[in-house]
């Protein structure tokens, strides 16, 4: 295990060892916990949301022209 020496303002250590004591655990634990998070790489996403599922095929039917036009006339 390595050895890693931080400047943290006081106010934040003194946090963190009352967040670190109610959960049971050293602060070293705590932030070797946020290191490890922050380390992996975000898992893969597992499909489309609910919201976006839910929109899907709606526009079917829409005409991209329009669509061009619209932003034309709104970006003058």
């Amino acid at each position: 295990m390595a050895k890693l020496t931080l400047s943290v303002d006081s106010r934040v250590v003194s946090r963190a060892k009352q967040y670190a004591k109610q959960r049971g655990v050293s602060v070293s634990k705590v932030v070797e916990g946020y290191l490890a998070a922050i380390a992996e790489p975000p898992p893969p996403a597992t499909g489309p949301t609910p919201i976006l599922r839910s929109l899907r095929g709606i526009l079917k039917k829409a005409d991209i022209g329009d669509y061009r036009k619209h932003l034309a006339s709104k970006y003058r």
